[in-house]
């Protein structure tokens, strides 16, 4: 069927204006990609637009040879995988809870709904999280935000539409809660649980707020509080404990800082593609039914 000429021009306006912001938003990526493979001379010249002419990798040993970074780097990837796994556990054990007929359900929700509201603050949690002993440990990083008031509502609104018959038929066959729990609603919950996995893993990795408040001691910094230095405050002795002129032929400062951005936001967007297949289905949760 022949369409009319408006609107061909209406889709070819539309398909170019996407190129246009395409484009637009992926040219910080592009830049940040050639700055940390280009040299001093190219950088001083501003010679880089699109690719450098001359590619080098002195950004990178740089970094990759501190072992401040590299520790920076198993920090976060051990808080993720840690925070993300705790996210998860309690996430889903206190929505399929909410779920069940049980005394206080409703003053439960109610008390959840005003977290979404109204939260303590800083200076109250600071407080908390000092008086349990948590101070300058991973831990620090992990239970304070152990539970997302909005993501359990999800979870629990995703669990209410299981068919309840499925349950009924596993209680007859002499199923308790804990085994439905494993057996039944997790399989189930798969694009749900793929989704908030990777909404919790992100956070944690670019959590870097929580790292500056509750951690000290430089040993325990997850690789965000590292960037902020480099990045924010302009601090080259955040790698190697020593100004950048003290090192014999160091890269340029805005090389390291580049390269460092790319390196710390690699591993997390190499994730993606192995939740994809349940993510586009458990984005759609709490959508209207019909």
């Amino acid at each position: 069927m022949k369409r009319p000429m408006s609107s061909r021009i209406f889709d070819g306006i539309n398909v170019w204006l996407l190129v246009v912001i395409s484009v637009t938003m992926l040219f910080p990526f592009i830049y940040i990609f050639s700055v940390s493979f280009t040299t001093l001379e190219q950088y001083l010249h501003s010679e880089v637009l699109l690719f450098p002419r001359v590619w080098v990798l002195d950004a990178y040993r740089y970094i990759l040879g501190s072992s401040t970074f590299i520790h920076a780097m198993w920090i976060t990837i051990l808080v993720t995988i840690l925070g993300t796994f705790v996210n998860l556990l309690f996430t889903c054990t206190f929505a399929y809870a909410l779920t069940r007929n049980m005394y206080g359900q409703k003053l439960m929700l109610f008390l959840i709904l005003i977290t979404l509201l109204f939260s303590a603050g800083i200076i109250p949690t600071y407080l908390v999280v000092k008086a349990t002993g948590l101070l300058d440990s991973i831990w620090a990083l992990i239970l304070p935000v152990a539970i997302a008031p909005f993501n359990l509502i999800v979870v629990r609104q995703f669990f209410l539409n299981i068919p309840n018959e499925l349950n009924e038929a596993a209680v007859i066959d002499g199923a308790n809660d804990l085994t439905i729990f494993r057996k039944i609603v997790l399989p189930l919950s798969k694009p749900a649980l793929a989704a908030f996995c990777l909404f919790y893993a992100v956070t944690h990795w670019n959590n870097y707020f929580t790292g500056i408040l509750y951690i000290n001691n430089p040993f325990y910094w997850p690789i965000q509080v590292i960037l902020r230095q480099l990045v924010v405050q302009s601090d080259s002795k955040a790698l190697t404990g020593m100004d950048l002129a003290m090192v014999e032929n160091p890269p340029p400062p805005e090389t390291i800082q580049m390269a460092a951005i790319l390196v710390a936001t690699l591993p997390i967007l190499l994730v993606y593609p192995f939740l994809q297949k349940h993510f586009a289905k458990g984005v759609m949760l709490g959508s209207v039914k019909g």
